[in-house]
C-alpha cells in the first residue's frame, strides 16, 4: 500500500482590471515549472487564507491586496503531493513587480486557453473561458 501524499493548501488570486487577468509563469525548478498560473502560494500553519493570499502576493509581487470572495475550490493530485486550491477575486494596490525573476502577465479571459496551465486549474479556466473544460 502507497502513504497518501500530503495535501498542501494553496491559495491563489483571480485579479482582474480592464477586462485582463493577472497570472506568473512558475520558476523552472519549481514543482510544474514553466507552467502559468493565478499568484499566491501555501498558507502556512495556522495561517487564514487571507493572510497567506497578501503575504505571498506581497512576496512575489510586492502589492498588496483585499481578498474578495471565493471563486472555487478543488483539489488535485499529482504523482508526488495532492493540493487543495482555494481561488479567491482579488483586488491589488499597485503595480505587480517580479521579485522572483518570474514573468507576468495579463491576458484576456479569451486567451486564458492558449497558456498552459498546472492541471488543477482546469476547472477555473473553464469558468473564466466561459466554456467546459
Amino acid at each position: 500500500m502507497t502513504p497518501a501524499s500530503p495535501v498542501i493548501v494553496v491559495v491563489a488570486a483571480v485579479v482582474e482590471q480592464d477586462g485582463r487577468l493577472l497570472v506568473t509563469r512558475r520558476l523552472p525548478d519549481t514543482h510544474l515549472g514553466g507552467l502559468w498560473e493565478f499568484p499566491g502560494g501555501k498558507c502556512d500553519p495556522g495561517e487564514t487564507h487571507e493572510a497567506g493570499l497578501r503575504r505571498e502576493l506581497m512576496e512575489e509581487l510586492g502589492v498588496d491586496a483585499v481578498v474578495g470572495e471565493e471563486l472555487l475550490a478543488t483539489e488535485h493530485a499529482y504523482p508526488e503531493r495532492t493540493v487543495r486550491l482555494h481561488f479567491r477575486r482579488c483586488t491589488i494596490a499597485g503595480t505587480p513587480e517580479a521579485r522572483l525573476g518570474q514573468q507576468i502577465r495579463w491576458v484576456a479571459r479569451r486567451d486564458l486557453r492558449t497558456l498552459e496551465f498546472p492541471a488543477a486549474d482546469a476547472a477555473l479556466i473553464a469558468v473564466l473561458a466561459g466554456s467546459p473544460a
